[in-house]
């Protein structure tokens, strides 16, 4: 899964610690989303997009390997 979550923190100006507080998670979760570390919940993708006024798709794709 690809994700842009790194270009909608820097479109808002928020560091990995301002978007982690904003949904409650640490700070080492937004860095392993941003580096496809880990895949978040559905109801975390929710969260990060609702922040950023986005779609999910606007921020999580996937990738053919993942189909």
């Amino acid at each position: 899964m690809k994700n842009t979550v790194h270009v909608q923190r820097a479109i808002h100006q928020m560091n990995q610690t301002e978007l982690a507080e904003a949904i409650g998670v640490s700070r080492q979760t937004i860095s392993s989303i941003e580096k496809n570390r880990y895949v978040p919940s559905t109801v975390l993708a929710l969260k990060i997009a609702r922040l950023f006024k986005v779609t999910v798709e606007d921020v999580f794709e996937l990738e053919e390997s993942d189909e």
